[in-house]
């Protein structure tokens, strides 16, 4: 796929566009969004990708469209299992319900951040060394295998400060009181960092650890790192209109764990097989391609997804509903 600067140029800044928009409606009113305001933005980005896939499709074929779709969905999924872990944060550090949007925001911005450096890192790492397939497939089959283990827990999962949180609680004075978004207040003639900057900072670190899993799958689906960039800012800008607009819901997605670790393994060994059919180590089939290893094609990537999603989806919202009325005959 041949993308010029000037793709690169207006993708980005279309993108960058909306963050400022939206960084500056937060900003300037920090409030609990409504569920229309909600759906507005998320059908605001639901189709500008659905747009973008369908330009993709014109401009390239379905080969690139195919992979674009597949990365978006497979994005988004994790980006739901990844909400759980963010309403742990605000729990855990109590956020007020009107500082949410903007922490929220923040996190998003250092996930753009931080994903931008992996997928840079990832396509120089894929077009020099073909085996390093070997080593994500094999990451993302043991990613699955941990999922689906935890994801058989019944209790809800507490939240872990990540290693970098810990050294900043440790090592700076602090005030347990908010004081709006402020990330650093004076009391008592000392300099003390609020709750607000230790959420930032769990957020920036959980979105750290998230992007070791998504990038290796994203990469599992297409090689092109143009693909790879705009089905994560698809995904990721709609995450905060996406936080409040489940809420509760994402308590019913009981299953949500197995379907992503199913989704996982699956992409997991479509790495491993592709890197067989390219193989050039030395030890294994001689250094040459193995002959049996199967290439599933991109219609078959993104058909599984879509089934394993939507199976994931209605075995939950299931099951929710019969605990219900299990509760209600109680």
């Amino acid at each position: 796929m041949d993308v010029s600067l000037v793709t690169w140029a207006v993708s980005l800044g279309i993108v960058a566009v909306l963050l400022v928009v939206d960084v500056a409606v937060v900003g300037r009113r920090p409030h609990v969004p409504t569920t229309a305001e909600c759906l507005r933005h998320l059908a605001l980005y639901v189709g500008l990708a659905v747009l973008f896939g369908v330009g993709v499709l014109v401009t390239s074929g379905g080969q690139y469209a195919g992979e674009f779709f597949a990365g978006w969905l497979t994005e988004y999924s994790l980006s739901v299992d990844n909400l759980f872990v963010f309403m742990l944060i605000m729990t855990r550090f109590a956020v007020p319900r009107q500082y949410q949007q903007t922490a929220l925001l923040v996190g998003i911005v250092l996930a753009l951040v931080f994903r931008t450096v992996f997928i840079l890192l990832g396509s120089a790492v894929v077009g020099a060394f073909s085996w390093v397939f070997y080593l994500f497939g094999a990451f993302l089959v043991w990613t699955a295998w941990k999922v689906a283990r935890e994801g058989g827990d019944d209790e809800p999962e507490d939240f872990h400060p990540p290693l970098l949180l810990r050294l900043v609680q440790r090592w700076f004075p602090s005030t347990s009181r908010y004081h709006g978004g402020r990330l650093v207040v004076t009391e008592g003639g000392r300099r003390l960092i609020t709750p607000m900057l230790v959420v930032l900072v769990a957020l920036g670190a959980t979105d750290l650890l998230f992007a070791f899993d998504s990038i290796p799958a994203l990469f599992g689906l297409t090689s092109e790192p143009y693909l790879i960039m705009m089905a994560n800012l698809f995904a990721l800008m709609g995450l905060r209109q996406l936080y409040f607009l489940l809420g509760d819901l994402l308590a019913r997605l009981v299953y949500l764990s197995y379907g992503l670790a199913v989704l996982l393994g699956f992409i997991g060994v479509k790495l491993v097989l592709e890197a067989l059919h390219e193989n050039d180590l030395p030890f294994v089939n001689g250094g040459e391609p193995v002959a049996w290893a199967p290439e599933i094609p991109i219609w078959a990537s993104l058909l599984a997804i879509v089934v394993i999603l939507g199976t994931t989806a209605a075995l939950s919202l299931a099951r929710a509903a019969r605990d219900e009325r299990a509760a209600l005959r109680s």
